[in-house]
């Protein structure tokens, strides 16, 4: 896994010089030690001033791609008790806002909120960032799915171990249209869980520069189809979706798709063996000896023998890297301590696609 540090340098400054042609300081006249507090009084208000300055931006409509007047915009602060309203404001005529709030005594990031036909769209505010002269985007909202918006990669990793089996699946979900998707009757994303999971999944969304976040979810009908209710925003939206059932070693497991994808990838991890018809076996990956096949069709019955071994340790520098499909392992942007997962990213040919890799706690 690759680990990204920053290195942080420091500047140094002095108010006293050594003569020229010497090692000896001079002392700081009175007028110009005045000098240098008046400079560092500046420097000082002006900083202050930046903290203490009002919130202001400007919300415009992706879809109209004009300013959205008359609408509420909530401005939030993050503290120990989570997520705190602190005041609102209306848009004027040219989409502009603006908050009078001191939010220095925060320590913590703001946020701004608008909601449009439903949905929300936030602008985080972290420490040190400018909080004055943005642009907030909202999109129109439809009940209809957008021709153009599909899934793009679908990805299903399997973990068998233990007399069970882990199902992870991750959907990159593209919405190339200047729309808002969003259904809550019968959901945005439908998926397959199987009756032997009883019911049972844990699934979560990312929307574009999102954070993860939980999904409710509801059954359709009587049959498999499960519908994960989150809306589909401009950008790419990501689902992930875990969940369990009993698995003997060697027996049949049969899957669907019920997800229109421009390519579903199965993936069995370094140590176990897939066997199946209908798939093309793309390979396997080189660095963490995962095997990867493609499938074209909308249903698949996998047999898996043998058991997960972790993939050998790698170098700094992989000179061989043209070697095999490339993979590229990044940290996840998910769960913050339920498992490890690792994010995937492939080439192979003109394809390249992100799997999710995620390995069980012992």
């Amino acid at each position: 896994m690759m680990v990204f540090m920053k290195s942080t340098s420091y500047r140094y400054l002095t108010v006293a010089a050594p003569l020229a042609g010497s090692s000896t300081y001079r002392a700081v006249t009175v007028s110009e030690r005045q000098k240098v507090h008046r400079k560092v009084f500046i420097l000082l208000a002006l900083a202050a001033a930046a903290v203490h300055a009002a919130v202001t931006g400007t919300v415009v409509n992706g879809t109209t791609g004009k300013p959205q007047a008359n609408t509420t915009v909530t401005l939030y602060k993050f503290g120990q008790g989570g997520m705190e309203p602190l005041a609102k404001a209306q848009t004027d005529s040219n989409g502009a806002f603006s908050f009078p709030q001191d939010t220095s005594q925060n320590p913590g990031p703001a946020m701004v909120r608008v909601e449009l036909d439903g949905v929300t769209y936030n602008h985080m505010m972290p420490p040190g960032t400018p909080t004055t002269g943005f642009n907030m985007m909202v999109y129109n909202a439809t009940r209809q799915q957008p021709a153009a918006a599909k899934v793009s990669k679908h990805m299903l990793l399997f973990e068998p171990a233990n007399g069970q089996m882990v199902v992870n699946e991750t959907f990159l979900f593209n919405n190339p249209t200047k729309t808002t998707w969003t259904d809550s009757q019968n959901g945005t994303l439908h998926f397959f869980l199987p009756a032997s999971a009883k019911d049972q999944a844990d699934v979560k969304a990312t929307a574009p520069d999102g954070m993860p976040v939980p999904v409710p979810t509801e059954k359709l009908g009587k049959g498999e189809i499960e519908a994960a209710k989150f809306e589909v925003k401009p950008g790419e939206t990501r689902f992930d979706i875990t969940y369990t059932v009993p698995y003997t070693e060697g027996e049949p497991f049969t899957g669907k798709i019920f997800t229109q994808d421009d390519n579903t990838y199965l993936i069995s991890p370094a140590g176990v063996t897939m066997k199946a018809g209908d798939l093309a076996d793309l390979g396997t990956e080189p660095r963490t000896q995962a095997h990867i096949y493609g499938l074209t069709g909308k249903t698949y019955t996998i047999q898996l023998t043998g058991a997960e071994v972790a993939p050998p340790e790698q170098p700094a520098a992989d000179s061989d890297s043209n070697s095999g499909p490339q993979i590229e392992q990044i940290m996840p942007r998910l769960y913050s301590k339920a498992k490890l997962i690792i994010v995937l990213a492939m080439g192979i040919l003109a394809l390249g696609f992100v799997l999710l890799y995620r390995k069980g706690e012992a």
